[in-house]
């Protein structure tokens, strides 16, 4: 009730002042009051920064979805000729793999090359298999490999990827597919000889180190998740089987690939590998295996897949079409879809094509496209 009669008196004298100054043509213009200390204007909040993820998010919000897919793909075309390999990621994929035909014969050859592919795209992210030793595109590397350092102390393979993450940045190779983290059983094994050896602690501790070593150099990525060694077999041309339960995993083959994720590893590579008691489908295109990378492992940085074109050589009708296994890559939780094995030029464009008409027509996909391109768009904004 008091308020009410001191807003009605403040009214009448309002009123009764504009009466004065109306009737009367030599009345002094009205002072504007002065602001009290209560009535100071109120500071406008500094906006909250972005985080990265946000600002990746907000990109590919104003993306298309030929734009989206396009850069979760990641392909390859034959040759050394710079301007074809500008050409082929300027109109495909973003995503460009070095195999050893596209590597020149110098380091200043193959750093012209790279300086081309980037320029014709400005999200162009190019990756290498740069493990060392037998799986090397890079010739001139000579440093230690699984060879010398499943024996050496984890010092000496962090001192070996860091040089090696200086040749690789020097040839402007943003990516290296190089670390391996996988646990053979025997020395029989068919990954034994890339290994770092047969106990999951062993490897683990040199794992930490490769990733250590190109920290802030180059992107490092950890393969072949869950694990080769349980599974044994080349997955080049089947996919490999295991009996193992999640429960027998977690307590062995999943402690190099958490020691490498903790270490800052900005890549887990998922295998074209089955386990049964776990998922039906290989890793690669399995729901599960993202979820448990992604939950139980704590990873938030890319997952891409081992080579799609393998799987066509397994044998198995339901994986004869690699354009299908992108789609279902992705839909699985896949962010970024590797192509090589049986693909022309062409194959990249047509997984584009497929991905966008999916998106196209399907919420979630979309959704889940989106988010796959918003991880590729953040690893490339801190390369």
């Amino acid at each position: 009730m008091r308020s009410r009669a001191i807003a009605a008196a403040f009214l009448a004298v309002g009123i009764g002042l504009a009466g004065c100054a109306a009737s009367g043509d030599s009345a002094e213009p009205s002072t504007p009051p002065t602001l009290t200390a209560t009535q100071a204007p109120t500071p406008t909040p500094t906006p909250t920064p972005l985080t990265p993820g946000e600002q990746a998010a907000q990109q590919v919000a104003r993306m298309t979805i030929a734009e989206q897919a396009a850069l979760v793909v990641m392909g390859t075309a034959p040759g050394t000729d710079a301007a074809a390999l500008a050409d082929y990621v300027s109109v495909g994929p973003d995503g460009l793999i070095l195999m050893g035909g596209n590597v020149p014969a110098t380091p200043d050859e193959l750093r012209g090359l790279t300086d081309t592919v980037h320029a014709a795209s400005d999200q162009a992210l190019i990756a290498i298999d740069q493990e060392g030793g037998d799986v090397r595109r890079m010739p001139w590397d000579e440093l230690a490999s699984s060879y010398e350092l499943k024996t050496a102390a984890p010092a000496e393979t962090q001192a070996a990827f860091a040089a090696r993450a200086g040749l690789l940045a020097a040839a402007g190779v943003d990516i290296n597919f190089g670390i391996v983290a996988d646990v053979p059983r025997t020395q029989d094994s068919f990954i034994f000889g890339r290994s770092y050896g047969t106990d999951p602690q062993a490897v683990a501790d040199r794992v930490a180190a490769a990733v250590a070593g190109e920290r802030g150099v180059v992107a490092s990525t950890l393969k072949h998740f869950p694990g080769h060694g349980a599974a044994e077999g080349d997955s080049h041309s089947a996919i490999p089987t295991s009996a193992q339960t999640l429960a027998e995993w977690r307590t062995f083959d999943a402690i190099p690939f958490e020691a490498g994720i903790d270490a800052g590893a900005e890549l887990v590579m998922t295998g074209h590998l089955r386990f049964p008691s776990i998922a039906a489908e290989p890793a690669s295109l399995s729901p599960e295996w993202y979820r448990i990378l992604r939950e139980d492992l704590g990873f938030d940085g890319v997952a891409v897949t081992d080579d799609l074109g393998m799987l066509g050589s397994s044998g198995e009708v339901a994986y004869a079409d690699p354009v299908a296994n992108s789609v279902a890559a992705i839909a699985a939780g896949a962010d970024l879809v590797l192509m090589i094995a049986g693909s022309t030029p062409e194959t990249a464009g047509q997984i584009i094509t497929a991905l966008e008409q999916r998106a196209s027509t399907d919420a979630t996909f979309a959704e889940r496209l989106a988010e796959a391109a918003s991880r590729v768009l953040m690893l490339k904004s801190t390369l």
